[in-house]
């Protein structure tokens, strides 16, 4: 079965363009999603749940069906679960061909690329904040906070809630304080 998927984008509210460019394919069916959210898109998500095997997905573009590299890898090996394929008609990429399965491939080693890229960033900027002695992570709470925290907790008199809400001290954060 060949399936074509759409949904609204900046560039293509009323999904015109993707329409036009399906239309080509010749798809047993045309799923429009009815809004351009990357949460809760629905019909995608029912899509590749009653995908079968030798199906054929059609996309006008990446973004259509991905919106980052890693939710179209995630997409990609879910559809590829289910022996099923996808083709990008404008990047002209079909993974039911031997240079479909090297994109996907490709992709992996992307976002393994650019984990890679953001961890080490992550680290410099980590390491210059060091030696200019600024402190990194999650500022702590001021200590009298969580003095007060602790006497009210210990006292018995007030619930969790009571405390957070006067001293600004989370339940977690006053537990760690009273086991450290």
């Amino acid at each position: 079965m060949i399936i074509g998927y759409m949904r609204p984008y900046e560039g293509d509210i009323n999904c015109k363009n993707q329409e036009l460019s399906l239309q080509k394919i010749p798809c047993d069916t045309i799923i429009k999603e009815e809004h351009g959210s990357a949460k809760k898109r629905v019909q995608l998500a029912n899509l590749i749940d009653s995908l079968l095997a030798n199906d054929q997905l059609v996309v006008k573009r990446f973004f259509t069906l991905a919106d980052s590299t890693r939710h179209l890898l995630e997409l990609l090996e879910a559809i590829q679960e289910k022996g099923a394929y996808v083709q990008f008609l404008d990047e002209d990429i079909d993974t039911s061909s031997s240079t479909g399965k090297v994109f996907i491939h490709t992709v992996k080693h992307l976002l393994d690329f650019q984990s890679n890229v953001i961890s080490e960033r992550t680290k410099q900027g980590v390491s210059r904040a060091k030696k200019k002695g600024i402190s990194t992570g999650r500022p702590r709470k001021p200590d009298e906070n969580v003095k007060k925290a602790i006497e009210m907790y210990q006292s018995k008199n007030y619930t969790l809630a009571g405390i957070k809400e006067k001293t600004g001290i989370s339940k977690s954060t006053l537990y760690r304080y009273l086991e450290g």
